[in-house]
């Protein structure tokens, strides 16, 4: 019995140390196993990353540009800054919030184009309220136009590569089915987008000096060049973009430059008559199918 019990005790032994020598064996195979299998989850938060950091719009700096600005237009002249930032903060908003959406030219189309448009509305009425007691400073429109930084460029392109969306560059089912309508049919011709229809701002305005016919009459024409550019627009993006592609990258864009130009025909009358009040309400324009 004496030398039965180291034996089995070896035994014993022997086997506890092969079944921890087995379990770590399988512990280091598993940790290698682990340490070569990517970490999709760190993955799916670079793509969120990267989605959401599609860079920062700028634009030039308007007030360092403006002449001495009279005690009568500051005011105006301030709220109009404050705006200026305001449309800035709000495209960078939009770009963050629109990630992967519309084609390669989405940003350029739905964001700072409109942007643009807002800006040049906005800088003239800056200048209109300098130039009312004080010399109308001129090439303000200039400092319109923005930029998308290059970080953004590349994230910012409709591309899915980031984002897991579809690509850029849509398939022939992706373009069908953008381009159907509620009504289940499919747009295979441009005549079924429709026609774009805005009031009309000639027989709402009053009677107009001689010394303003000139230019109300060159801006009445642009009212109608901006109407056929929008039309022409429609025709050739269809099936671009989401479901508010229209009202983002062609209505809204065309709303403000229509406001643009009304303000400088009310401005135009205002200079030696009346000036014509609410003549804004005319701006906005609507898709008739």
């Amino acid at each position: 019995m004496s030398r039965a019990l180291p034996k089995y005790n070896k035994r014993r032994v022997a086997f506890i140390g092969g079944a921890a020598a087995v379990a770590l064996s399988g512990a280091v195979i598993a940790g290698s196993a682990l340490a070569g299998t990517p970490d999709q989850s760190s993955g799916t938060n670079n793509a969120r990353t990267l989605a959401a950091s599609p860079g920062t719009i700028t634009c030039p700096d308007v007030a360092s540009k403006l002449p001495a600005i009279p005690a009568s237009a500051q005011a105006e002249v301030t709220r109009n800054l404050t705006l200026l930032q305001t449309q800035i903060a709000e495209a960078n908003k939009r770009l963050v919030d629109t990630v992967g959406q519309g084609g390669p030219n989405f940003v350029n189309n739905a964001i700072l184009g409109p942007l643009k448009d807002k800006r040049v509305a906005t800088i003239n009425r800056i200048a209109t309220a300098i130039g009312r007691t004080a010399a109308k400073p001129t090439g303000l429109d200039s400092l319109a136009p923005c930029t998308l930084n290059a970080s953004g460029t590349s994230t910012n392109t409709g591309s899915g590569t980031a984002t897991g969306t579809a690509s850029a560059t849509p398939t022939t089912a992706a373009t069908q089915q953008q381009s159907t309508g509620s009504t289940g049919s499919t747009n295979t011709n441009t005549s079924a987008v429709g026609t774009i229809t805005c009031p009309d701002v000639a027989s709402q305005l009053p009677a107009i000096p001689a010394s303003a016919q000139a230019e109300v009459t060159r801006n009445l024409t642009l009212l109608q060049t901006q109407i056929q550019e929008a039309n022409t627009r429609l025709q050739n993006t269809v099936g671009q973009g989401g479901p508010n592609f229209v009202q983002n990258a062609i209505l809204g864009p065309l709303a403000d430059k229509r406001k643009s130009t009304i303000d400088r025909i009310a401005i135009a009358i205002g200079r030696t008559s009346t000036k014509p009040t609410g003549l804004d309400s005319l701006a906005a324009c609507t898709l008739a199918k």
